[in-house]
């Protein structure tokens, strides 16, 4: 991925690692552009930070996806980069029949809309004479919070999708990366204030030393997320597994 003098769409770009990962790409030289389904969250980042542009776009929609690609094909022809980051993630008890419309939702925002976004952009991305598309999956993907069964479950799947369409793009000018964090401290999950999660700068930091890595690596795993990444090859998948099972939903 070229760093600098990039036309790049972030979606989930109002906050956490999207808008993270949005503000330093700004700085870097690139012509960023953030995508979110709160208007009023869209202009403030715009006002705050000078240059950097918004549209509206709810990945669960779409015609809201359609939508922002015929618009950015026109208004950005030079779009080369996106960054599919839009996601929820919501503590789920699987025998409790209420909490099915929470699993739906989870697979609507980030596996289906992963994929229509792919699905909507990338005859975009194919015409540029260099572009990138980076799903981001999880740590998670590889394994999973019981608490949060269908987030985990998304997360593999984005993997896997990830995986595929890089072989199909292979032969084209358009380079596939799988970002894949650990917890973060945002307020996904209501990590902010984690002690247990990863502080967001720091994240930033080592994910931007790995974007500097020439060829890019077709996987940004930083270091706190590799004992989950690896844990199935180091043998480690079950105690992992067992130590993830010990986080549960706070109490109400």
């Amino acid at each position: 991925m070229n760093r600098t003098g990039n036309t790049i769409l972030v979606t989930g770009g109002t906050s956490g690692i999207g808008l993270g990962l949005a503000l330093r790409l700004h700085e870097a030289g690139n012509k960023v552009i953030i995508a979110g389904r709160r208007k009023a969250l869209l202009d403030k980042v715009v006002s705050e930070h000078p240059g950097i542009e918004s549209i509206l776009l709810d990945v669960c929609d779409p015609q809201s996806i359609l939508h922002a690609s015929e618009t950015l094909a026109i208004s950005h022809p030079n779009l080369n980069v996106l960054i599919n980051n839009a996601g929820i993630m919501q503590w789920e008890d699987l025998t409790a029949p209420d909490n099915l419309s929470t699993a739906e939702d989870i697979v609507t925002t980030n596996l289906l809309g992963t994929i229509r976004m792919v699905y909507a952009f990338t005859p975009h991305l194919i015409k540029q004479p260099s572009a990138t598309l980076v799903n981001v999956s999880s740590a998670l993907a590889f394994v999973p919070l019981p608490a949060t069964p269908t987030y985990s479950a998304t997360k593999a799947a984005v993997h896997s999708f990830t995986q595929s369409l890089r072989v199909q793009l292979e032969a084209s000018s358009v380079e596939v990366i799988e970002l894949a964090p650990p917890g973060v401290r945002t307020t996904l999950l209501g990590q902010e204030n984690d002690e247990h999660a990863m502080p967001l700068e720091q994240f930033l930091d080592e994910i931007f030393e790995l974007l500097a890595i020439t060829p890019t690596p077709q996987e940004l795993v930083v270091e706190r997320a590799k004992p989950l990444r690896f844990a199935e090859a180091n043998g480690t998948h079950d105690e992992v597994l067992k130590m993830l099972a010990g986080y549960k939903a706070p109490a109400e």
